[in-house]
C-alpha cells in the first residue's frame, strides 16, 4: 500500500500499547524473526502484537490459514533452544457462517485468565464483522472460539470493525469502537457487557457520532479507547469537529455515571489540520502515562510538515485539555512520515511507534516506513532516533501501520508488518538495542 490513507470500508486501527520497563538506545538492530506466507498458517498480519509477560506473543493475520483463507489468531512463542516457534491458535471460517468471522484486523488484547479477545472486519450472524473471545486452555492446547457479538447494518449498531483494538475494564466487560454504521453512519462507542452467567454478552451503544460535516461532533473513530486511572474512556476521531472548519478529527471522552451507565462528556480537542497542529489520527489508540497523568497519540498528517505528528493531551487548571505537538515527522528528507500506529512508552520516559512510509531504506524513493524512539530532551521539544528504516528488500518487512510492543525482560521492540519478508505477506520482526 503506497497511500496515506489506505481504507478498507472505513478502516481503524489500532493498537493496544502496554508500558513496560527498557532502557534507553542509541543504536539498534532489526531481525525478521518469521515470514507470513498465504497458506494454512495466516498472512498479512495487520495487529499489533501483544505479550503475555512470559516471552510470548499473540496476534492476527487477516488472511491465510486451512479455512478458506480468511485469517487466524496465532501464538509467536520462544524455544528453549533458541529461535521461535509459530502456533495457529484459531483459523478462521469464510464471511457467510453465522457463527464465525472472517478477516481479522485489529489486534488482540488479554485478560488476568490470559483468554484473548479481538474483532473480525466481515462475518458473523449478518456479514457485517465479529468480537469474538479465546479461552485459554486449562488442559491440553486448543482454545474454545466463543462468538461475544455479530455487528449489524441495522441503523442503530456499528459494523465492520477493523484496526482497532478492543479494551477490558476490571470487571471483564469490553469495550471498542466501530468507524461505520450507528444512526448518522459515522461510527459508535459500543459496550459489551459480561455476562454473570452463561455466554450471552449484550451490547450497549455508548454513543453514536455525527456526521462529519455538520460541526457538531467527531466522525469515523479509527482507533480504539483508552481508560485513564479514574476509569474513564477516551478516544480519536479521524474526522469531525465541533467548530465546522477542519473535519481533521477530534480527541473525545465518556465517563461513568453513578447509574452504571455512560455519559458522552464531548470533544476535548479539535485537530485543526495547520502546521501547529496534526490532522487525522490514525489507527492506533491513545497512551495514558499514569504517572504524569497525560495522553500520547499520533496523527497522520498536519505538524510543520503535514506529514504527521505525535502529540500530547494534558488538563489544565480550569477543567479543560491542553494539546501540544511534540514532534512534526518529515523533518529531514530521511524522516518517517504517516504514522498510524499507537505509541507505547518505556520506565525513564521515552516513546516507541511506527511511521507507515518514509525512512533512509527507500533508495531515490520515499522509503517504506520506520520504527522511531522520541526522547525528551528536556525543553518543550522531543528528539527523535530512528531505530529502524525498512527496505523492502525482499527479505524485511515494509510499510508498518501498527506500532511495538516491548519485553520487559530483554527491552526489545517486536512489531508486525502487513508486507515484505520472502514471501510477500508480512513479517515478524525484532529491533534490539
Amino acid at each position: 500500500m503506497q497511500c496515506k490513507k489506505c481504507s478498507i470500508g472505513l478502516t481503524v486501527a489500532i493498537l493496544t500499547v502496554t508500558l513496560l520497563v527498557a532502557g534507553a538506545r542509541a543504536v539498534a538492530q532489526e531481525q525478521v524473526l518469521y515470514d507470513f506466507n498465504l497458506n494454512k498458517y495466516g498472512a498479512t498480519p495487520y495487529g499489533a502484537l501483544i505479550t503475555d509477560g512470559a516471552g510470548n506473543f499473540y496476534g492476527t493475520a487477516s488472511e491465510g490459514g486451512p479455512s478458506n483463507h480468511t485469517g487466524t489468531v496465532f501464538e509467536f512463542s520462544p524455544k528453549a533452544d533458541g529461535g521461535w516457534k509459530y502456533t495457529v491458535l484459531h483459523s478462521f471460517s469464510d464471511a457467510n457462517s453465522a457463527k464465525g468471522g472472517a478477516e481479522p484486523y485489529a489486534g488482540l488484547i488479554s485478560d488476568a485468565s490470559g483468554d484473548l479477545y479481538g474483532t473480525t472486519h466481515i462475518g458473523g450472524k449478518y456479514g457485517y464483522g465479529t468480537v469474538f473471545e479465546l479461552v485459554k486452555p486449562t488442559t491440553g492446547t486448543a482454545w474454545k472460539w466463543e462468538l461475544l457479538h455479530s455487528f449489524n447494518d441495522n441503523g442503530t449498531d456499528g459494523f465492520e470493525p477493523a484496526f482497532a483494538s478492543l479494551v477490558l475494564d476490571s470487571a471483564g466487560n469490553v469495550y471498542g469502537t466501530t468507524p461505520s454504521g450507528g444512526a448518522n453512519s459515522a461510527g459508535i462507542v459500543f459496550e459489551l457487557v459480561k455476562p454473570s452467567t452463561g455466554t450471552n454478552w449484550k451490547e450497549k451503544i455508548l454513543h453514536t457520532f455525527n456526521n462529519p460535516v455538520d460541526g457538531t461532533d467527531g466522525a469515523t473513530p479509527s482507533a480504539g479507547l483508552a481508560f485513564d486511572g479514574k476509569g474513564n474512556l477516551y478516544g480519536t476521531t479521524t474526522y469531525g469537529d465541533t467548530n465546522g472548519l477542519y473535519n481533521a478529527g477530534t480527541v473525545f471522552e465518556l465517563s461513568p455515571t453513578l447509574s452504571g451507565g455512560w455519559n458522552y462528556v464531548g470533544v476535548l480537542h479539535n485537530f485543526s489540520n495547520d502546521t501547529g497542529d496534526g490532522s487525522e489520527p490514525g489507527y492506533g489508540s491513545l497512551f495514558y502515562d499514569a504517572l504524569n497523568k497525560v495522553f500520547y497519540g499520533t496523527t497522520t498528517g498536519g505538524g510543520a510538515n503535514n506529514l504527521g505528528t505525535v502529540f500530547e493531551l494534558s488538563s489544565n487548571l480550569s477543567g479543560g485539555w491542553n494539546e501540544s505537538v511534540l514532534y512534526s515527522f518529515g523533518s529531514s528528507s530521511m524522516d518517517g512520515v504517516f504514522p498510524y500506529s499507537g505509541l507505547t512508552l518505556d520506565a525513564l520516559g521515552n516513546l516507541y511507534g511506527t511511521t507507515s512510509q518514509g525512512g533512509t531504506g527507500g533508495g531515490t524513493g520515499i522509503g517504506p516506513g520506520t520504527v522511531f524512539e522520541l526522547s525528551p530532551n528536556g525543553s518543550e521539544a522531543w528528539s527523535e532516533t530512528l531505530l529502524h528504516s525498512f527496505t523492502n528488500n525482499g527479505t524485511d518487512g515494509f510499510e508498518p501501520y501498527v506500532g511495538v510492543v516491548l519485553d520487559a525482560f530483554t527491552g526489545n521492540l517486536y512489531g508486525t508488518t502487513p508486507g515484505g519478508g520472502t514471501f510477500g505477506y508480512g513479517t515478524v520482526y525484532e529491533v534490539t538495542p
